[in-house]
Parts: structure tokens; sequence; C-alpha cells
């Protein structure tokens, strides 16, 4: 009889450790939220460039999500007021990369769209999805700013779709050693494009 106990409370706890582990898996593939660690990332830009989110440990860096197909994306680009924004910041040494998850996107007419726009900052390509996954990514644009530390300190908008724009606000905060005071909002603009895209 204790034998059989013995085994039943054995085979329980091996159960719950195989619970455990894989609830804790199923957690590390939720997207990133603000707070938390940014995800890693090497993926190229349109020239063949290498980029890592850990080269630039130190640094406060903007992710933009783009697509030149958009609307959304291109009327903020038109606007300038993601190349204003950009350039405000870069003299403060933040770093502002694109990135285009769309499916099918092609470098060569990314390097036309930045010609056209006049956007000084790279973009990069994630054909398979998986920098939008991480960061859950879902519209264009999807904006994040990330910490000095590697933390994501804002996840959503640009702004208001009025004079607010969230990103400064963000990047002001970071610069001036204060917590982000909005740290998540509701993206707004095109759906990204891509079957590899989580739903």
């Amino acid at each position: 009889m204790k034998n059989k106990w013995a085994i039943l409370t054995v085979a329980a706890v091996a159960a719950g450790v195989f619970l455990y582990g894989h609830s804790s898996g199923a957690q590390t593939d939720k997207p990133a939220e603000p707070g938390q660690t940014a995800p890693d990332f090497a993926i190229k830009d349109v020239y063949g460039k290498e980029f890592k989110l850990s080269d630039f440990k130190g640094k406060i860096v903007v992710l933009e999500w783009i697509n030149k197909g958009c609307p959304v994306s291109l009327g903020a680009h038109e606007k300038q007021q993601m190349q204003k924004t950009y350039k405000k910041y870069a003299a403060k040494g933040v770093v502002w990369l694109g990135v285009d998850s769309t499916e099918g996107a092609k470098p060569d007419q990314n390097r036309v769209y930045a010609a056209e726009q006049g956007l000084a900052f790279p973009i990069l390509h994630d054909a398979d999805a998986k920098v939008a996954n991480a960061y859950g990514a879902k519209r264009t644009p999807h904006m994040f700013v990330i910490d000095k530390e590697g933390k994501l300190a804002y996840a959503g908008a640009i702004d208001d779709k009025g004079d607010k724009n969230y990103v400064a606000a963000a990047i002001e905060d970071l610069l001036a050693g204060r917590t982000v005071a909005k740290p998540k909002t509701d993206a707004y603009g095109c759906g990204i494009k891509n079957s590899k895209l989580a739903s």
C-alpha cells in the first residue's frame, strides 16, 4: 500500500512539473509588455546589413513598424511626423529603426521609398514576422520604445491622432530619468499583412 501511494505521489509531482514547464513555456511565447525585457533580434536592413537590438544596449531605441502601401504609415511619413521626431532625438543618442513585416516586401522598393520620403533611419525586413510576433506588432505604424536597460518602456500608437506625440513623450520621460507616464496605448493603422503573424 505504501509503495502504491509512493508511486502515485511521484506521478503527481512529475505531472505538476510537466504542466508547470509547459505553462511557463506558453508565457514566454506571449509578446513583450512594457516593463519586460525587450526581445532581442538579428535582422537585415534593405542593404543587407544585420542589426541586433543588443548592439544598442545603453541607448534608447525606437521601433516603427512601416508599410509603404499603408495610407496611415505613408501619411505619417508624408507629414514628416516620423522624420521630425527621429531628427529631434537622434542628436540625443536615440536610435530609430523602421521594421517592415509585410509579406513579400522587397528591399529595393523600400530603398526607393526611404529616398523618396527622406527616411534617414534603417528599414529592417522581418519577412517571417518573428520580430513582429515577439513584440506583438499588429499595425502600421505600431511604435515601441526601449529604454537604456533594454526594457520595453512604451508600446502603441505614435500619437492620439492629434497634438499628443506618445513616442516623444516616452522618450522625454526616459531622458529625464522618469518612468514613462503612459506606457501603453492602442495602435491604429493598417493591419500587418503576413500569413505568419500570430492572431
